[in-house]
């Protein structure tokens, strides 16, 4: 499978791999929201277009696209390019510079970085029939106050990853209890006991508990050792995208 990504100007944006490391995560006592396999899967499950020039946005709370203003570091030619006030309302439009184009049956979605803190301003994504299309979307950002934020030369400015949406609607959720799956039950008694003893042995300054610190069952991929099912297969707790190549 290929995602194919066509520039549609002369200098375009950088594409790498989602990286799992961001800023709040690192600052954080003893760096523990990196124990949350979720989040660092989420952060890294896509590839991000990263910002070429450092810039300010300003949103004087007004309606008009005049309301925005835009200001680079330095002059650079190809800024009109990257960063508008195309919608108005306060909406920062940013322009990836590719056309992406996706396997049969893959769609787009593009979307802020996950997990990346922006103050003042918020990421929307859109879902993109790109196995289509043949022109390209624009990421948006909308202020939620009025106020300065900056975009810093190298940081994401969207995220892209691939989804098979087009089934979705064939989906039906259904709430049963849990009861019915008598070793689904017997699974979460066995992690939610072990979860509560554990939590209550931190709670006790217990030094083993404190030297293990967080129970790794769902970032290794095991089941509590008192449950027999098998673990998991395909589990992934890391995630190795390739970077785009060039052809021609």
């Amino acid at each position: 499978m290929e995602l194919e990504c066509f520039p549609t100007t002369e200098r375009p944006p950088e594409i790498v791999p989602g990286r799992p490391q961001r800023d709040w995560m690192d600052t954080f006592t003893a760096r523990h929201p990196y124990r949350c396999l979720p989040l660092s899967m989420a952060n890294s499950s896509g590839w991000e277009i990263l910002c070429p020039v450092a810039f300010t946005a300003e949103w004087n709370g007004g309606l008009m696209q005049a309301d925005l203003t835009l200001r680079p570091d330095y002059p650079n030619p190809d800024f009109h390019r990257l960063a508008t006030s195309h919608f108005s309302h306060g909406v920062l439009t940013l322009h990836p510079g590719y056309l992406f184009r996706t396997p049969p049956g893959w769609s787009m979605l593009a979307q802020g970085p996950p997990n990346h803190i922006k103050d003042g301003i918020q990421a929307l994504a859109g879902v993109v029939e790109t196995d289509w299309l043949p022109f390209p979307f624009t990421m948006n950002w909308m202020f939620t106050r009025p106020g300065k934020v900056r975009f810093e030369k190298g940081e994401p400015f969207c995220f892209i990853t691939l989804i098979q949406d087009k089934t979705l609607h064939e989906i039906q959720p259904v709430i049963r209890p849990m009861d019915s799956d008598p070793e689904l039950r017997h699974q979460y008694d066995v992690w939610e006991k072990h979860r509560s003893e554990f939590n209550q042995r931190i709670f006790r300054g217990d030094p083993e508990a404190t030297k293990e610190a967080w129970q790794r069952y769902y970032f290794k991929g095991k089941f509590p050792e008192e449950v027999d099912a098998p673990a998991p297969q395909g589990h992934v707790n890391k995630r190795r995208l390739k970077a785009p190549k060039f052809l021609r």
